[in-house]
């Protein structure tokens, strides 16, 4: 795990270093906005869209409860967040979200399905001048002897770090993401 930290650390830092961007201030210190996406068409426009889909041997409402839980995906060790709305949850709810320690997004979410067991957030701000916009979707369907989970990440970088997404990108794949299917498939099982 900590070579993962410190392999995403230096990664989030090397780019941010790179990247300048209009900041607006904030007592807590600099924020970068990104482009707020409001429908899921960002999953098909993004520049870098990784999709990761999981079999697990929990129930579809044992893996929703841990999506909105006060500490949602409380189980992989890369995120430490919380949600900053008031329940009920739904369009327009508010997460803080922390990445391996480096890396805070400001998130909302557009879409918010209960029925369905599925929701997707724009990150409004992040403290890293990284990216121009970025976006999550979950979506938790029953299936025979458990569920379906996946887990979709979409984004673009800025104009500054898009030049060296293209070799940081199969990094962050291979240590972050790759990370974050490893810690769920764990926490649930498998099937």
């Amino acid at each position: 795990m900590q070579r993962r930290q410190f392999l995403t650390g230096a990664l989030l830092t090397a780019a941010g270093a790179l990247a300048a961007a209009p900041a607006r201030a904030a007592a807590d210190g600099p924020w970068f906005d990104l482009k707020p996406a409001t429908d899921d068409s960002v999953f098909r426009t993004a520049s870098y869209v990784r999709p990761m889909v999981m079999r697990l041997a929990a129930s579809a409402d044992e893996v929703w409860a841990g999506l909105v839980a006060d500490r949602p995906l409380a189980w992989c060790t890369a995120l430490d967040g919380h949600y900053t709305s008031a329940r009920p949850f739904g369009v327009g709810t508010t997460r803080f979200v922390t990445v391996d320690r480096v890396l805070h997004l400001r998130e909302r979410f557009f879409l918010w399905n209960e029925a369905e067991r599925r929701h997707a957030f724009t990150v409004l701000q992040t403290n890293l001048p990284l990216f121009s916009e970025f976006a999550e979707d979950y979506r938790v369907e029953p299936i025979d002897g458990g569920c379906r989970f996946s887990w979709t990440i979409a984004f673009s970088p800025n104009k500054a770090t898009a030049p060296v997404l293209p070799a940081v990108f199969p990094i962050m794949s291979k240590t972050l993401m790759d990370g974050l299917v490893r810690d769920t498939e764990r926490h649930f099982g498998t099937i």
